[in-house]
């Protein structure tokens, strides 16, 4: 077998390969993969450079699929973003093959996505077959249709944006959605680089600020009231706001063609410090495991929701708005943000070169409405909006919160100037420099609704204390278990475990961290199967949770719970674990002095 050479050109440059005739196409992409640092599902390699003749990693030798020394294939990145989110800059639109999207837009991909109507009485004169100009089937994108829908529909949805990109003639062949850059675009040779020199090779676009047609997310639904009232009572009991991100699910919104809802199952509140005007995030380090646990449910984080609220009268439960109703619904400070949070959770998307366009994640404010009650309102940032933070352009004002600020470019960065247009005095279109600018060109409202008929995620009558309340008085421990477990007799083991923050309390928890087996158990919930439950209960796990738990509980009263679940009766207190009442150790059976502080039992 005598030794070829074959030649990959890439976006990077061409690269020679040793290979010979007998080797299988699979082990020469892995020597392709390792040559270039990708990994082996990060690019494809074609014959031909318009994309055709696909080598797929397969057992066939490069001698059956007729490749031999001397020639030249193409290597074409897949569209994933880098880590960074920096752009790669290839200019081929990629294989749309490599990207994998979400479910609900392979679905919506899928629809056909027609306004159907039926025959208008007066205006149609024809068949019962027939179709007329009044009759016809409209576009998901057809603008009066949606203006006519009560309440009226300014923003498209996303996927009808898509049908509008790809119809006409070419079929959306040459169709692509390019995100915006506000960075200087690295590697130009002709001039030493920025603050010293510029070009119009690598300048950044200038930017005017234009209200988004679309909108990726229709409508936000929570389940039920009681995910957003167990929210709400952190304020009711502190007067401190609050944060929490929404974990569930993306569906069809069949109200709007084509249409995308974010359906809201539970809230977790990360830790944080806050007062009666102010919220600051602090590194979680659960984070991870909360969205594993959420994956595991078939649930991911879909958006974030914070309180804005001032109460007016404590006795009657009204509140007031703390912002006002006029000119903001967020704050520059607040768009920041949440751009922030769309960037981290980019939309993964075909039609574009990177692979991931604008955003499917959500932002709700629960603040005072002009009934004095809370309300629940909705919003994403355009995706001009997510560029701009993305790049680091956008400041809030100090003084203003409804108005942003881009900044001045300066030695350290470049920054493309912002625009906006607006309507003087007079009613003429005036272009404005956007320094500052009105928060509401960035802005994107989206309804926020609960369902007639409540729908339960998660089912449990009872309610196991939520993460991060300690300032309340209200822990998560063996204790809390314990009482909840007590209170829990009559129900059957799938209601009683079927509490988000209850999971993520076994699997997160430091005596006894639930890991390999919680896996059945989370089936089970995310199934509703009580049989799958009842097989989970039996193993050594959870026996080992109960006994934890009547170890603390260790008054009769608590333990009759768990007698009635058939649990283990309480034992006498030589033979159960307990609890060090200096520094919390879980000791052994039988001992009298604490094994962690050494300090005696009682």
């Amino acid at each position: 077998s005598t030794e070829s050479i074959i030649r990959v050109q890439s976006p990077d440059g061409m690269k020679k390969i040793p290979s010979t005739k007998r080797e299988t196409a699979a082990a020469f992409l892995k020597k392709v993969a390792k040559e270039f640092g990708f990994n082996t599902n990060g690019f494809s390699v074609y014959q031909n450079r318009n994309k055709t003749g696909e080598i797929i990693s397969q057992n066939k030798s490069l001698g059956l699929l007729k490749i031999k020394h001397g020639d030249m294939l193409f290597l074409f990145p897949s569209g994933a973003p880098s880590s960074s989110g920096e752009v790669m800059d290839t200019t081929t639109p990629h294989s749309s093959s490599s990207v994998q999207e979400d479910e609900i837009d392979q679905y919506l991909a899928k629809q056909d996505g027609k306004i159907y109507r039926n025959k208008d009485p007066q205006l149609c004169h024809h068949g019962a077959l027939g179709k007329c100009v009044h009759c016809v089937p409209l576009e998901p994108f057809d603008e009066d249709y949606l203006n006519h829908l009560d309440p009226p529909v300014k923003h498209m949805s996303f996927h009808a944006y898509l049908r509008k990109l790809t119809g006409g003639a070419d079929k959306g062949k040459f169709a692509a959605l390019e995100n915006i850059s506000c960075k200087i675009k690295a590697g130009c040779e002709g001039h030493p680089p920025w603050p010293e020199g510029i070009c119009t090779k690598c300048q950044p676009s200038a930017i005017t600020l234009n209200r988004q047609k679309y909108r990726h997310v229709d409508n936000i639904m929570f389940e039920n009231h009681t995910i957003a009232d167990r929210f709400l009572d952190f304020w009711r009991k502190t007067g401190n706001q609050r944060m929490g991100y929404l974990y569930g699910r993306y569906t069809e919104h069949k109200d709007i063609p084509l249409g995308i809802r974010a359906e809201v199952a539970a809230i977790y509140e990360p830790p944080q410090n806050a007062t009666q005007n102010s919220l600051e995030l602090i590194d979680d380090p659960k984070a991870a495991a909360v969205d594993e646990i959420a994956a595991k449910l078939g649930l991911c984080k879909v958006g974030w929701i914070f309180t804005d609220l001032l109460s007016e009268d404590m006795r009657i439960g009204t509140v007031c708005y703390s912002r006002n109703k006029d000119s903001h619904y967020l704050s520059a400070e607040e768009c920041i943000t949440a751009g922030y949070f769309q960037n981290l959770h980019s939309n993964p998307c075909r039609l574009s070169r990177d692979g991931y366009f604008g955003s499917k994640f959500v932002t709700v404010v629960a603040t005072g409405g002009p009934d004095n009650q809370v309300h629940f309102e909705g919003y994403q940032v355009s995706n001009q909006c997510m560029a701009l933070v993305r790049d680091e352009c956008l400041l809030p004002c100090k003084d203003a919160p409804e108005l942003g600020f881009a900044k001045e470019s300066s030695p350290e960065q470049y920054v493309p100037d912002v625009f906006y247009k607006d309507t003087d005095k007079f009613g003429n279109d005036v272009t404005f420099l956007a320094r500052p600018l009105p928060v509401e060109y960035l802005i994107i409202d989206i309804t926020t609704t609960f369902p007639k008929d409540p729908q339960y995620t998660f089912s449990s009558a009872q309610r196991f204390p939520i993460e991060n309340r300690d300032i309340l008085g209200e822990t998560q421990n063996f204790h809390s278990l314990s009482t909840y477990l007590s209170q829990c007799t009559s129900t059957a083991f799938l209601g009683i475990v079927s509490d988000f923050h209850l999971l993520l309390f076994l699997v997160t928890n430091e005596v006894m961290p639930l890991r390999d087996s919680i896996g059945l158990l989370l089936d089970a919930v995310r199934t509703s199967n009580e049989d799958l439950a009842q097989t989970w209960k039996k193993f050594e796990e959870w026996a080992t949770i109960e006994q934890l738990c009547s170890t603390v509980g260790g008054q009769p009263s608590s333990s009759l719970g768990y007698e009635a679940m058939g649990g283990p009766s309480v034992p006498s207190s030589s033979s159960a674990m307990w609890s060090c009442l200096h520094c919390t150790f879980m000791n052994q059976p039988g001992t009298e002095h604490c094994e962690m502080c050494s300090l005696p039992r009682s």
